[in-house]
């Protein structure tokens, strides 16, 4: 009798080990769906890759892969500019292979001698494999100095609209540097540009953080405080000196693909969008609720100003992100640029996205070309090589720059002219990784123009 009540009690003992088990499991996969879910919502679900898939505009992602192609050709002048003799031995060169893009195993001698237009390859008597710019490309860089030299009055003019536009009329000096490309400044742009125009800026120290340093507005110039789109409705090129920003009821140029066929079923609202009067980018925004219609329209209105700026009317969506306190926009700020879709087009291409202003351009090609956008495509003309490897000449000269290829190239006598090749060479490097993309998405430049051609003919 003890053994059948010792057999029952352990029985009744396994019976609630199994419900206790049974109830844990059940709380455990209740609470991970839950949390499952929360992220799911937060995160997959809300994915631009997932909202935007059926909205790809083609010839808009072929010209965000045409920049990106440039954007490596160019990185890669200014790396040899700053070198002595303008050459630099190959293998040094791994050090920005993240910046190019240009993961392992592939050779970087392979990558270079994809442009013999632009980058020659030689070797040295000890066999070390140096590269350099051809007389084309030194050329090239030339002009570019020129054009940055005839345009900068105005890219003031476009920065000193910035500062116009934020809250504090002042912007942290780093930011704006995230602009020097797409504005069109020269690469001085921290050490001597700023302080090129002292009637328009000034640099000023923060008083929390003396290393943190901003750009203030100096004088408010009422005929700037007009936006881009004002200015083609009006058909001026400036306000006039007693112009004060106020209320507009302007529509934004809307441009949907051919074949997006759902556009007929947000008519309605759409036009009510249009329809709704927006405070301008240049009018004091502190008042606005964050998340009411007025608000996001007007963020709208931001984007779209700072987009007119720049040279290929795109930026790269971070950058957008980091002016949100500055200029008064919503923190989901990619939410409100996908939303409307024919204002604005995000591209998917690369590790982070751009933003394009859908008016600025026909098929893949840019409707304004401005001097220096017209230099960039000179430089993209000459990348790409599709024919037979050339064999690498040998020079007896080179060897005398080997003793320098472990030496600092930044090492200068003048501390001060060191500094500026540090600033210099930062922002080079730090705005041209916005232009990295996946390797798998990558297209060679003749195919990039084969599929613009095939565009064009369909």
């Amino acid at each position: 009798m003890t053994a059948k009540v010792v057999k029952i009690s352990s029985l009744v003992n396994k019976l609630n080990l199994l419900d206790d088990l049974s109830l844990r499991r059940a709380w455990y996969k209740q609470s991970s769906s839950l949390w499952w879910s929360q992220n799911r919502l937060m995160t997959s679900s809300k994915r631009v890759q997932d909202r935007s898939k059926n909205k790809r505009i083609r010839p808009l992602e072929i010209a965000a892969e045409k920049w990106k192609i440039f954007s490596k050709m160019k990185f890669l002048m200014e790396i040899l500019r700053k070198e002595p003799e303008m050459v630099i031995p190959v293998r040094s060169l791994d050090q920005y292979r993240k910046q190019i893009n240009l993961p392992k195993p592939h050779k970087m001698s392979d990558f270079i001698r994809k442009s013999p237009k632009l980058f020659e390859l030689c070797k040295d008597k000890n066999g070390l494999l140096w590269c350099g710019m051809t007389e084309e490309a030194e050329d090239l860089l030339e002009e570019e100095e020129r054009l940055l030299e005839e345009h900068s009055d105005k890219a003031a003019e476009y920065v000193t609209r910035c500062l116009m536009m934020s809250v504090d009329k002042r912007l942290p000096l780093a930011k704006i540097a995230h602009f020097r490309r797409d504005f069109g400044l020269p690469l001085d742009f921290r050490t001597t540009w700023v302080h090129k125009y002292p009637e328009l800026f000034r640099v000023v120290k923060c008083k929390e953080d003396p290393e943190l340093e901003y750009l203030e507005l100096v004088t408010w110039n009422p005929k700037w405080a007009i936006t881009e789109l004002e200015k083609k409705v009006l058909g001026v090129t400036e306000a006039g000196p007693d112009h004060t920003p106020e209320m507009l009821s302007l529509p934004f140029p809307l441009k949907f693909p051919p074949e997006y066929k759902k556009v007929y079923r947000y008519g309605g609202k759409i036009e009510h969008f249009q329809k709704r009067a927006y405070l301008s980018p240049y009018a004091d925004a502190r008042e606005l609720k964050a998340g009411s219609l007025e608000f996001d329209k007007r963020a709208i209105a931001v984007m779209h100003e700072l987009l007119s700026f720049t040279l290929e009317k795109r930026l790269v969506t971070d950058h957008l992100t980091h002016y949100r306190r500055e200029f008064v926009m919503p923190q989901k700020l990619m939410r409100l640029l996908l939303k409307h879709f024919g204002i604005f087009y995000v591209s998917e291409r690369g590790k982070r996205f751009s933003v394009f202003l859908t008016e600025g351009y026909e098929d893949s090609e840019l409707i304004e070309k401005r001097p220096l956008v017209l230099w960039r495509e000179k430089v993209l003309s000459l990348s790409g090589y599709r024919g037979r490897k050339k064999k690498i000449q040998s020079f007896s000269d080179l060897s005398e720059l080997s003793d320098m290829e472990n030496k600092d190239p930044l090492e200068d006598d003048s501390e001060s002219v060191n500094t500026s090749i540090q600033f210099e060479q930062a922002e080079t490097i730090e705005s041209l990784e916005d232009a990295s993309f996946a390797d798998d998405d990558e297209m060679e430049v003749g195919e990039v123009c084969s599929a613009y051609k095939d565009t064009n003919a369909s």
